[in-house]
């Protein structure tokens, strides 16, 4: 019963739109660029840019829920860090699972987590998985362009989200995101770990153009 239950869960995701999904990873790359300037051209209740200024580093996922009864969630996206030398390249992330719930239709929901302290950015950069809102502690970021520079993180990571589709009030808390190794490898070239490409000593792509440039920008 379980395995026809993950199944239809699974064919839920899969009904979601093709251009809902980010196929390969410089598809979601380039979804991140385009997450990042959406999230900064909200007036009102955009990310302030005193937080993204003191942020050691960002994940930007998109995540897709869907179900009929049974529910699915799946989700790709990319970390980066801050270095000495300016924005690191991409690291491919990834979430996903399958639940229970009275749950009809889906949702596609864009986050953009700031990592605020350097041991949010570690937790990632170790290729193991991280659990938010365990590994380490998640609030809700403050919105709003007139939050100070002198206001502290109250915790390790801010998260924001901006949802698309049926469903609303999604959290990632308790949300475990894993390094996607195969990806970075297609991506890059050559094997690489997540700590190479979050210190800057991997080379970001060509690919990786767009995004840097969303990123120097704060």
């Amino acid at each position: 019963m379980r395995r026809w239950m993950t199944a239809i869960a699974t064919c839920a995701l899969l009904a979601v739109p093709p251009m809902a999904r980010a196929d390969g990873m410089q598809d979601q790359v380039d979804q991140a660029a385009d997450v990042i300037s959406k999230f900064r051209a909200i007036p009102e209740k955009g990310i302030p840019d005193a937080v993204l200024k003191n942020a050691k580093g960002l994940a930007i996922l998109t995540v897709l829920k869907a179900g009929f009864i049974f529910s699915g969630q799946g989700g790709w996206g990319v970390v980066v860090a801050r270095t000495d030398k300016g924005w690191g390249g991409p690291s491919g992330v990834g979430t996903g699972g399958a639940g229970f719930g009275f749950q009809i239709g889906a949702q596609v929901t864009e986050f953009v987590l700031v990592l605020n302290t350097p041991e949010a950015v570690d937790a990632f950069a170790r290729g193991a998985n991280v659990s938010v809102g365990a590994d380490l502690s998640a609030a809700a970021g403050p919105v709003g362009r007139d939050v100070g520079a002198a206001v502290m993180p109250i915790a390790a990571i801010y998260t924001y989200s901006r949802t698309q589709g049926l469903f609303a009030g999604v959290s990632l808390n308790g949300t475990i995101i894993a390094a996607r190794n195969d990806a970075n490898e297609q991506y890059y070239g050559r094997s690489v770990t997540p700590k190479a490409i979050l210190s800057g000593e991997a080379k970001p792509p060509a690919g990786a153009a767009k995004l840097e440039a969303e990123l120097r920008t704060f």
